[in-house]
């Protein structure tokens, strides 16, 4: 395992390297409409990301590798964006269950910094990474990352097949479908407001795990992806600001997807399955300690997504997409310690947990849009990870909870004849969060008196690119 994590770690820093210090022909940027000459809404619906039109998909899938800018902005390899915002619930928080420095309620906050390094390296190579600072921990921490070592593509008569290899930092950054966790909308939350306790594990293994993967994208259709992630050191993860989440992985733990899309008239396509186990030794006292001294923790999930996009000719987009994700879980670890410790427990390793996302957005002239979305998640009674506590607890040990958000979003640049393009770019958007069950209950669901409804949530951001 060591192995496979160090010559991980050795190609990333390779790529990053070259990133920084190439100044050939390459033309490797890191804002990718520099790169390509196109402007942002070839690639984005509503020209601001991240979510991917079919020529999106094709350029990650082609590992940030295309071409076509001139000037001299082609050779940029460094750009950022920030985010800014204010939230307001419909209940104040308890006092002391706040982040650090703000307020129970009504709150503005500069959300997050973030610094790309990201393009095209040769005409076989390419990715990003990025690094972000975090206002309501005050923290700095390596981010979403994606690196493509080697992808070609190869003629087989009348059929192309593209082939490619991906070193990322978390299940599905790599991904080119906005259903999959690490680009599903909502695209930007509060980090003031609540969010449910219950996640499938392959949420958690975001930034603080690294894997190898191999992809086969035939015919612009069909895309086949395998690899396998462990998680890094304790040393590095608290060196890069992140932490173990469920724990520390034993072997590595292997990752499948499929996906089949259809492209026809303006207008595309797609349905697809993933499949994501893990094996890990659990957390304990602290985010960088785990243990196997009682057992391990086994998940396994299984996921169906799918999506259309009605594309035109740019006055009218319609995008509908959605997955349901299915965990299976062996808390051998996490169940036997709680049992140790709580004499006369005997509560059982075998749990479940589903989560569903749906989402349909309307964009007219890539401006404007609105968004409605529906999340539920429900699973198996267990009161060894959920128990009573305020706000962020369940009364009656379930993880249920249910979602509907409502957004409508402005977007005034990353259009053909937009000012200043392309480095001016601009979202604003206002959301809605209304939350009929919440960690297992409508009313009383924590069991100190706060109902669902009172983290409803209004959402008003801006996010800004350069």
């Amino acid at each position: 395992m060591r192995h496979f994590q160090t010559r991980c770690a050795c190609l990333g820093a390779t790529l990053v390297a070259v990133l920084l210090l190439d100044a050939s022909p390459s033309q490797a940027v890191p804002n990718f409409a520099m790169q390509t000459g196109q402007p942002c809404i070839m690639c984005h619906v509503g020209g601001f990301g991240p979510q991917l039109t079919p020529f999106g998909r094709a350029f990650k899938i082609g590992g940030y590798t295309q071409d076509g800018g001139t000037g001299w902005e082609q050779y940029m390899r460094v750009s950022a964006f920030v985010q800014g915002s204010f939230t307001n619930t419909q209940s104040s928080l308890p006092q002391g269950t706040q982040p650090q420095h703000y307020g129970t309620n009504n709150n503005f906050s500069l959300d997050q910094v973030s610094v790309f390094l990201a393009g095209r390296v040769t005409e076989h190579t390419g990715g990003f990474m990025q690094f972000t600072w975090q206002d309501t921990n005050n923290q700095v921490y390596w981010d979403n990352t994606d690196l493509r070592p080697y992808t070609t593509e190869i003629d087989i008569g009348d059929h192309e097949l593209r082939i490619g290899t991906s070193v990322n930092n978390g299940p599905t950054v790599q991904d080119p479908y906005n259903t999959t966790y690490a680009w599903e909308y909502p695209y930007y939350l509060s980090a003031l407001a609540p969010q449910p306790s219950a996640t499938p594990s392959i949420y958690d293994f975001a930034r603080n795990s690294i894997g190898y993967t191999a992809y086969a994208w035939y015919d612009r259709s069909l895309y086949v992806e395998a690899g396998g992630y462990t998680t890094l050191s304790t040393w590095s993860l608290a060196r890069i600001g992140n932490d173990l989440g469920p724990g520390s992985t034993q072997g590595v733990a292997p990752y499948l997807r499929v996906a089949y899309e259809w492209d026809w008239n303006d207008q595309a396509a797609y349905i697809g399955a993933l499949y994501f186990q893990s094996n890990v030794n659990p957390t304990t006292t602290g985010p960088w300690d785990s243990t196997g001294a009682f057992g391990r923790d086994h998940y396994r999930d299984y996921a169906v997504d799918f999506g259309y996009q009605f594309i035109g000719n740019g006055t009218h987009r319609v995008n509908l997409m959605g997955i349901v994700t299915y965990e299976n879980q062996n808390l051998e670890g996490t169940t036997a310690a709680y049992n140790a410790a709580n004499p006369g427990s005997i509560y059982g390793p075998h749990t479940n947990l589903t989560k569903s996302n749906l989402t349909a957005s309307y964009w007219y002239q890539n401006t404007y849009g609105v968004t409605a979305n529906w999340a539920k998640w429900w699973g198996s009674y267990n009161p060894v990870l959920f128990s009573p506590s305020p706000v962020y607890g369940s009364a009656n040990g379930k993880p249920n909870s249910n979602a509907f958000v409502l957004e409508a979003d402005w977007v005034p640049f990353g259009k053909e004849d937009s000012w200043l393009r392309p480095w001016a770019n601009l979202k604003i958007g206002l959301q809605y969060t209304i939350w009929t069950q919440f960690n297992g209950g409508g009313s009383n669901y924590d069991g100190y008196g706060r109902n669902a409804s009172g983290n409803n949530t209004i959402f008003l951001y801006a996010w800004t690119a350069f």
